[in-house]
């Protein structure tokens, strides 16, 4: 097994600088495949002020994913952003609300502010790339305390408006379920997602291992997707639940009740553990699920997590675009947009 991914290793190396990589900048538009075609980079936490001293900066990267961590604090009724304190804000997002703002504000809001720091910034870069948040619940939500998927959808459209590429939006009028759209391959190009942003939600760290908790955020979102269009209101829908770490075979067979596994077309785990185990990662790809692959230095031969050189990160991109990613993550926030915002085909 180490010798076949040393090889693969190699030939990725050996082949980056041939294959059609584009480097996109902060307000370029995205290449024209669909988002189901292309493969791309994103960084892990950067809404954490040692990753990026603004979040604006992180939007200026040319990644295509920006994670958020969210706490639910259900006695202050806000949704604190953090990585460890679920009772307040230590975030690089600012108060910021205008273009002017950006850069200069105070730091550590909450997600409202994030969120007006994104409608500031596309402001300024109304073309920009295609932007997936990641959005980590780290307690999950809180429904009954007033703090649930609805609430946090509302603040959303809120905010973002038109801006944000929805679950509707790949069910359009034809499709019943996202996996119906998806394995029709209803995705929209890159060019038509100019200026647009899609939200990830996954389970948080703390929900996962809260013992009176087994209602976690990605089973809880998918329920609300099933219940919104069985009411003819699904265009309320903000996010795509993703189904958690890397597994063999289809990983919605976790779910016990039948009715929400259509409703997951994002997937997201280690890039090492699909990968090194071998899994049949060409299974997300011909169903057209978008795949997002964390941890990719990790992956063996291991590279840095936090600076390798350009040429072993697109290397890196490379091998795990012919492993069917979607988007792979990594601490690679000193890197330039030639690797942060370098798009390049998928399989």
């Amino acid at each position: 097994m180490r010798i076949r991914h040393t090889a693969r290793w190699v030939i990725g190396a050996l082949t980056a600088a041939a294959l059609s990589v584009t480097a996109l900048g902060g307000s370029a538009q995205g290449a024209a495949p669909k988002l189901s075609e292309a493969t791309t980079v994103g960084v892990h936490n950067a809404y954490e002020k040692a990753t990026y001293t603004y979040f604006a900066n992180a939007l200026d990267s040319g990644s295509s994913l920006l994670e958020i961590d969210i706490w639910t604090d259900s006695i202050s009724k806000r949704w604190r952003v953090s990585h460890s304190n679920p009772l307040g804000n230590d975030n690089n997002c600012e108060k910021a609300s205008t273009p002017g703002d950006l850069y200069s504000k105070d730091r550590n809001q909450d997600f409202g502010s994030c969120l007006d720091n994104i409608a500031a910034w596309q402001q300024l870069h109304p073309d920009h790339r295609p932007i997936t948040f990641k959005i980590e619940m780290k307690n999950g939500y809180n429904n009954t305390g007033g703090l649930g998927p609805d609430e946090l959808d509302a603040l959303i459209s809120a905010k973002l408006g038109s801006s944000v590429f929805k679950p509707s939006d790949l069910l359009g009028s034809t499709y019943s379920t996202l996996d119906a759209a998806a394995q029709a391959d209803a995705w929209p190009s890159r060019d038509a997602l100019a200026g647009k942003v899609m939200f990830e939600v996954i389970p948080g760290t703390f929900e996962k291992a809260n013992p009176f908790d087994s209602y976690w955020t990605d089973r809880e979102y998918a329920d609300y997707l099933r219940n919104l269009y069985a009411a003819g209101t699904i265009t309320k829908a903000q996010m795509f639940p993703a189904v958690l770490d890397a597994a063999a075979g289809d990983p919605r067979t976790r779910y016990s009740d039948t009715t929400i596994r259509p409703w997951f077309v994002v997937f997201d785990g280690d890039a090492a553990t699909y990968v090194n185990n071998g899994y049949d990662t060409a299974w997300y790809d011909d169903r057209h699920y978008f795949l997002i692959m964390t941890g990719a230095a990790g992956v063996s031969p291991a590279i840095s997590s936090t600076a390798p050189t350009e040429a072993e990160a697109l290397a890196r991109l490379s091998l795990l675009a012919a492993d069917h990613a979607s988007i792979i993550t990594a601490d690679w926030s000193a890197l330039s947009p030639t690797v942060l915002g370098a798009v390049t085909t998928r399989g």
